[in-house]
Order: C-alpha cells, then sequence, then structure tokens
C-alpha cells in the first residue's frame, strides 16, 4: 500500500505515569499502578521523546496518566519542552492541587490545565471516580489554577450514569469561570469495559448528546467540543445542509473527526505507541526507535490516513473525510479498528 502524505502532529499524548490517587470506572489502565510504574519512561527517555517529535513541527505534548502530578520530574520535562518550542499541557484530576502546587503548575509554563469532572455533583462524581470527597477537591483544584491563572478546561466522561445531567453539568461548568468544557464519549477499553454494557449509550442517545453539544456550540458562551465522537461532524454538516448549506465537506478540521493516528498519536508509561489512548493497537517503542520516525513509517498511521481502507458503512459513507468513524469504538467491539463505527445511526446513500 502506498504511503499517503503523513499530515502535521497536532497533539502528542504521554501517559506519563499509570500511577494514580484515584480508581475510576472508566479508567484504560487494568494493571496493577504501582507494579507497572516501574516501567514508566525516566526523564532521560522522555527528553529524547521530545527531541524527536521537536523535529515533526510544534504539536501539543499533553501531560496526561494515571496522575501526571505523581512524577517528582513534570516540571524538568515541561521545562525541556518549553525549551524546544513545544507547547504542553497538563490534563489531571485535580485532587491534588493545593495554592503551592497550583503556582508551580502556573509558573512550568503549560498553555493549560484540564481537569475531569464526571457529574455535576459530588454523588455522581465521586461514585465514578471512586473516592469520595474527589468532586470537592477537584473544584478547589480548578480554583486554585485559576488564582494562578492559569487557563482552564473541564473534561467529562459522558456514559449513563450523568448523561441526563448535562445541563446541569454545563451551567456548573459556566460558574467555574473556565473556557472549555469537552465531553468524552465513553469508549469501553481497559476498566471501562468492567463497568458493563448498562454504562454504554445507545448509538441513537449518543447521538442526542452530539446534537445536545450543537445547540449549546450556538450559543457561543464557551468552548464546548465532543471528544471521541466523530461523527459530530456529520451531524454539523447535515444540519448545515437543512440550513441552505452545501453537501458534506471532504476532510474534517484536523483531517478527520477521529484523529487518532492522523493528527493524534499517544504513547504510553513504558514507550509504546499507539494511534491514541483507547485504541490499543502498537505502532512501535520509543525504547526502540526514535518518536518522529514511529510516525512517518507506522504501517498503522498509513491506514488510518487512507480512507479507502475503512470497512463496512463507514467504508461506503459519504462523510467518511469528515467523520471517519471511532477507530478505537470499532476495535472493542469488532476486533478492528478498520470496521464500521458501532455507535452511529447513519445510512449511508451508496
Amino acid at each position: 500500500m502506498p504511503t499517503p502524505p503523513f499530515p502535521p502532529l497536532r497533539l502528542l499524548f504521554w501517559e506519563s505515569t499509570v500511577r494514580c490517587n484515584l480508581a475510576c470506572a472508566h479508567c484504560r489502565r487494568i494493571e496493577t499502578a504501582d507494579e507497572a510504574a516501574r516501567e514508566d519512561l525516566t526523564t532521560a527517555e522522555f527528553r529524547r521523546v521530545l527531541d524527536s517529535t521537536a523535529s515533526l513541527g510544534k504539536p501539543i505534548i499533553v501531560f496526561s496518566g494515571g496522575e501526571p502530578l505523581m512524577r517528582n520530574d513534570w516540571e524538568i520535562l515541561a521545562a525541556h519542552a518549553r525549551s524546544l518550542g513545544l507547547p504542553a499541557a497538563l490534563a489531571t484530576n485535580g485532587t491534588l492541587v493545593d495554592e503551592p502546587l497550583a503556582g508551580r503548575i502556573a509558573a512550568a509554563g503549560f498553555r493549560r490545565v484540564s481537569i475531569s469532572l464526571d457529574g455535576p455533583d459530588a454523588a455522581t462524581h465521586d461514585a465514578f471516580r471512586r473516592v469520595q470527597g474527589s468532586f470537592e477537591r477537584a473544584l478547589a483544584g480548578i480554583a486554585h489554577l485559576r488564582a494562578a491563572g492559569m487557563p482552564m478546561q473541564v473534561n467529562a466522561t459522558i456514559a449513563a450514569h450523568n448523561v441526563d445531567q448535562l445541563d446541569d453539568l454545563y451551567a456548573l461548568v459556566r460558574k467555574l469561570d473556565v473556557e472549555a468544557l469537552h465531553l468524552f464519549l465513553l469508549v469501553p477499553v481497559g476498566c471501562g469495559m468492567e463497568i458493563g454494557e448498562s454504562h454504554q449509550l445507545a448509538a441513537e442517545r449518543y447521538e442526542q448528546v452530539l446534537q445536545w453539544v450543537l445547540d449549546r456550540q450556538a450559543d457561543g458562551q464557551i468552548e464546548l467540543k465532543a471528544t471521541c465522537a466523530p461523527h459530530f461532524y456529520r451531524l454539523a454538516a447535515q444540519r448545515a445542509k437543512a440550513a441552505g448549506g452545501t453537501g458534506p465537506a471532504m476532510a474534517g478540521p484536523h483531517g478527520r473527526g477521529c484523529m487518532c493516528g492522523v493528527s493524534v498519536a499517544f504513547i504510553s508509561h513504558k514507550g509504546d505507541v499507539f494511534p491514541c489512548g483507547y485504541l490499543p493497537v502498537h505502532c512501535g517503542s520509543v525504547r526502540e526507535q526514535p518518536f518522529a520516525e514511529i510516525w512517518r513509517s507506522s504501517e498503522v498511521f498509513a491506514k488510518l490516513l487512507d480512507y479507502e481502507t475503512l470497512l463496512g458503512k463507514c467504508g461506503r459513507c459519504e462523510f467518511k473525510g469528515l467523520c471517519g468513524g471511532c477507530r478505537a469504538r470499532a476495535f472493542a467491539l469488532t476486533g478492528n479498528y478498520l470496521a464500521a463505527e458501532p455507535a452511529c445511526t447513519y445510512r449511508p446513500a451508496k
């Protein structure tokens, strides 16, 4: 298969450690964190990753986990990213952030910090995070970071436990005076598989959530995005056409709605490279090969870039260049990352 031209890398997510002070129901990790953390990339190893990544342009480096603040070198590595001109963001559960730590995070030069709220109240959030008091501590973390001048984003995993609380969640986030709310539609991998089918959203309900996002985006009150939901762009195109616009666009805002392997990559705590944090299809290891070489040469990335590799109704769909379906969700339910998106109700015209 000919290798298509590779687009610029936009986001590189780094699972800096699997250690965490919470035990979330939807966590992608399934092994014992303390034991697995012995394989975390060292400071020197991730410095080399950053050096290699800098040759690909200026992608945003997202320090995630686990809980990235449980590493003792995050400030050193954030400083190295900054020295290379690479923008960095921090994804934390917020529960460890007090006033002094918020000041250190702000001084590290992160472009934005995201904190997860998986419901509009303590009962919902704490049940999902499996640690009592995590909701109030996350809110305190947000307040400390805002006081330190940090741009803030709230992430929320949307599933059956909170899908009927979207209006309340939206109202809460607006009161917090943060820049963005990103909704993550649950992908059933890792520990997420253990929460059972009862937690999963039916395809029809899933699309109702995306319509809700479209409605709220029109308000322009806050940056609101649906993540792990590529057919959001198909719904947006359909709505625009119904309002008198043109037909479907040929490509999404970042190459395709599902950005995994297209403009996004993920590096695990032990250096394995995947198209995204939810798609466990191995593309290489930064302990064996520079990351930039993996990004440019992976056969998996090449297949994800080629719209014609998609199977089933995704392969026939006139919106495939705009949406592409969630490759991780396809993999979780079928074992094939090129299969049709299971949470899509659309029937292609072809």
